[in-house]
This record gives structure tokens, C-alpha cells and sequence, in this order.
């Protein structure tokens, strides 16, 4: 970066040179930039000076650029617009008007869509920004309203609330858990094509986990789909391509519509559990507050 205002004297030099550039006189970006003609054609002339070469050809009543100016001008436009842009990003993080869910993707698509008419139906003046991101957020730098997370409840300037405990069971396409003829008792699983989630950043269970919890110590077939989100092991497990692991709260309303077979009686409750979880470090909106409590009023009639 020092070697750039090497060349290019300083960022007004950039600016001055933008608002000639775009405008055609050095009078009008006087007037934009709010300076004298005078200071605009200085500037002008030390930054042609520092890269040796002209910018503009003087003409009477307007200036054009030349060829070396065309080039500097494209870059500098492009760079302040992307500017422009990051700035009005950044701004809009500072907004209220809208409430922010962070969450899996597959607590969004299969918990929170479903359920969004009726939201909007509650609160039809709420904006709700659904988000998803393969890490957990710092909700307070990034501004996000509410977010959902697996863990103990327990996380660093956040409060938390339980919305539904961690319990999982086996899940297949209907006709893939008919055809599952070994399927007499749990050990009989470890004889199908499993769909293994292998998440990045997150940690979470595998099926050598749940076989153990089960007293089965067997090692499980690495064979088989894997996949590095969720929603897409339901997709592939829906799509038929093997059993997943069915966390109870998110498949509940694929096995109700058919899209699923389920096997709740080999459930695995971990002792962990999901919560919905905001920074203490801001007050929620009202807006917000209204998010949070109706997703809470949800989970319980669930529940």
C-alpha cells in the first residue's frame, strides 16, 4: 500500500482525478468536491507529474481523458464503487429493521420454512432474514439477531434458551427401510449403506458414536455417502441412497409426510441439545423479541 501512494500521491488525488474524470471539467468537480477550480487542476497536474504521463487533454470549456486516463479511470471507478458498496453493507449490519436467524441449513429448510406462513401470519410487520453459515457467528460483530446452536447452553456474552434436546435415530427413504431385511435389531445396520455427515467446523456425532451408545463396538463400514451438511444427508436419504442420522427435531416433519421412515425406538439421547441463542451484549429489537419468544411458544407445542 505505501508503494501505491508512492505513485499516486495520496486517496484525494484518486478522488479529485475520479470526479474530473467522471464529470468532464475541472470545474464541476470543484463544485462537486466543494474546492476551487485552481485546487482541482493542482492536484491534477501532481498526480500527472507523479506517474509522468497526462491524464487529460485541456480543452476550452471541457477536459477528455487519454488513453492512460481511460485505463486509471476504470480501475478508480471500479475500486469506489466496490467501496461504495462494502460501505452500504456495512451499514445495513448496524440496522434494526430486520431480525436475523442464524442456523444450519437444515434447521432452516426443515424447521423454520415450514413454519414461516405462520409467522408471517402472527407477525405480518416482521422482516426475518433467514442465514446460514457452516461455523458459529459472533452474533454481537455481525450483528445477527438470533441464532441457533448445539452445545451445553453455555456460550461466552450470549444468553440461551433450550428448544429442543439432542435425540437421534436411524432414518431411510420408506421404501429402502422396507427393504432393510436385517434390520431384526441395531447390530443389523451396521450391514447397510450409511450416509455419513462429516461437517467441517461443527462438531457433531457419527454413527460410530451412536453404535457405541448402544454397547456395539464393531467398526462401522466407511463405506457408503458422505456428505458435509446436513441437508443434504436428508436429501440423499430421502433420494434413497442409504440410512442417516434423523435428529428428532428436524425430521419430525418429513416422517409425517411420508418422505422418511423412522426408527425412534433406537433413539440416542446424547445429553447435549439445541438452543436458541442471542448476544447479551445488545438489547434485542422489539421485533426480535417477538422472533424469539414465538420460535419458543413453537418448540414447546412441539414438544
Amino acid at each position: 500500500m505505501r508503494n501505491l501512494w508512492d505513485q499516486l500521491c495520496s486517496p484525494r488525488h484518486l478522488m479529485v482525478f475520479e470526479a474530473a474524470a467522471r464529470s468532464g471539467s475541472f470545474t464541476r468537480a470543484a463544485e462537486e468536491l466543494n474546492v476551487q477550480q485552481p485546487a482541482v487542476s493542482a492536484t491534477i497536474r501532481a498526480l500527472e507529474d507523479r506517474l509522468g504521463v497526462a491524464l487529460f487533454l485541456r480543452g476550452h470549456r471541457r477536459v477528455t481523458l487519454t488513453a492512460a486516463g481511460e485505463r486509471l479511470f476504470s480501475d478508480v471507478s471500479r475500486a469506489f464503487e466496490q467501496l461504495a458498496h462494502s460501505a452500504t453493507a456495512i451499514q445495513h449490519l448496524s440496522r434494526r429493521d430486520y431480525v436475523t436467524l442464524n442456523a444450519s441449513t437444515a434447521f432452516n429448510n426443515h424447521w423454520t420454512m415450514p413454519r414461516l406462513a405462520a409467522l408471517k401470519s402472527a407477525h405480518p410487520q416482521i422482516d426475518l432474514r433467514l442465514q446460514t453459515s457452516d461455523r458459529e457467528p459472533d452474533l454481537y460483530a455481525e450483528n445477527i439477531s438470533l441464532a441457533v446452536r448445539r452445545g451445553d447452553g453455555n456460550w461466552p456474552d450470549c444468553e440461551s434458551v433450550l428448544i429442543a434436546r439432542e435425540r437421534i435415530y436411524p432414518v431411510a427413504a420408506p421404501r429402502v427401510m422396507a427393504a432393510a431385511v436385517n434390520l431384526k435389531g441395531i447390530p443389523g445396520l451396521l450391514h447397510q449403506r450409511l450416509i455419513h455427515l462429516e461437517e467441517p467446523i461443527r462438531e457433531r456425532p457419527v454413527w460410530s458414536d451412536w453404535f457405541a451408545h448402544f454397547g456395539i463396538r464393531a467398526e462401522v463400514p466407511s463405506s457408503g455417502l458422505r456428505l458435509n451438511d446436513y441437508a443434504l444427508v436428508l436429501q440423499a436419504a430421502m433420494a434413497g441412497e442409504g440410512f442417516a442420522f434423523g435428529w428428532h427435531h428436524i425430521v419430525t416433519g418429513l416422517v409425517d409426510q411420508g418422505l422418511l421412515a423412522a426408527r425412534p425406538d433406537w433413539s440416542w439421547c446424547s445429553g447435549t441439545g439445541f438452543y436458541l441463542v442471542w448476544s447479551r451484549l445488545r438489547p434485542l429489537s422489539d421485533d426480535a423479541k417477538l422472533v424469539r419468544d414465538w420460535i419458543l411458544a413453537q418448540t414447546r407445542d412441539a414438544a
